[in-house]
């Protein structure tokens, strides 16, 4: 199967989740055919890479499509970037957990189950997603903390979760990377996790994503930790699409938020 171009699928609904300032921030929601808001179905929210700088929510159109096909709500989120809003890492981070919150508040209109709703994302989207469900700071002044920002489950493609001195995006957040790094806030409320890696990946190396795993695994929490022998960073669209998708997949069916297919 080809990777489907992104211009050729369109969201059913945008709903925006966040206003700051004059900036409006929007969730792209892709509904399962039949849909009702009575529906409560599991729920995933995808967030672009781009380095905290750049990227479109289109970035995960095709996943999100084939994932409403299958049966689950799917969310790609719009968030400040630096190229459009003059923001932060931080920011990246305040609006994960902002997205979250809001699918999580407004469960019942959306048709989402709201114990089921999981985060994905990749590279720096992948850092988001982690970071929503692992660091305690960084959420939006005056936002209803008492609602949970944290994913029930993470769906991670070539993440940037170490921000250590030898991770990525050090230089940015050196005067906070301690609170800031998914790897070094792992605790064991979080829920399981799945991560596809290539094996040439020019930012995050296959050692610190066993590190990652295996941290994870000591909580005893569920981590899994899929490779790509050669692939480079940004692997999993186009190239490998049909593989990722796959595993991810079978991930979700293994979590009971999606049916086996025969």
């Amino acid at each position: 199967m080809k990777f489907p171009h992104a211009e050729t699928i369109h969201p059913g609904k945008v709903i925006t989740y966040k206003a700051v300032g004059d900036v409006e921030l929007n969730l792209h929601v892709f509904y399962p055919p039949g849909h009702r808001p009575d529906s409560q179905v599991p729920a995933i929210l995808f967030f672009f890479g781009g380095g905290w700088v750049n990227g479109t929510p289109k970035q995960f159109y095709a996943q999100s499509e084939h994932l409403a096909s299958r049966g689950m709500v799917a969310i790609c989120v719009e968030y400040r970037i630096h190229s459009l809003h003059q923001t932060g890492p931080q920011e990246c981070v305040q609006d994960g957990k902002s997205a979250i919150r809001y699918v999580r508040a407004h469960a019942s209109e959306l048709g989402i189950d709201p114990n089921r709703i999981a985060a994905g994302g990749g590279s720096a989207g992948g850092h988001v997603a982690a970071a929503t469900a692992t660091v305690d700071g960084f959420n939006e002044p005056g936002e209803d903390t008492s609602v949970s920002c944290r994913p029930n489950a993470l769906v991670l493609f070539n993440p940037v979760y170490d921000n250590g001195p030898e991770g990525f995006g050090f230089d940015r957040v050196q005067d906070y990377w301690a609170s800031f790094s998914p790897l070094h806030n792992l605790h064991a409320d979080m829920g399981p996790a799945i991560v596809l890696l290539g094996t040439e990946d020019q930012h995050l190396s296959v050692e610190r994503a066993k590190e990652f795993q295996k941290a994870m695994q000591d909580l005893g929490v569920r981590s899994e930790l899929i490779t790509y022998e050669g692939e480079p960073h940004g692997f999993y669209n186009e190239v490998k699409y049909d593989e990722t998708l796959r595993e991810m997949d079978q991930f979700l069916v293994s979590l009971g938020y999606l049916e086996k297919q025969d």
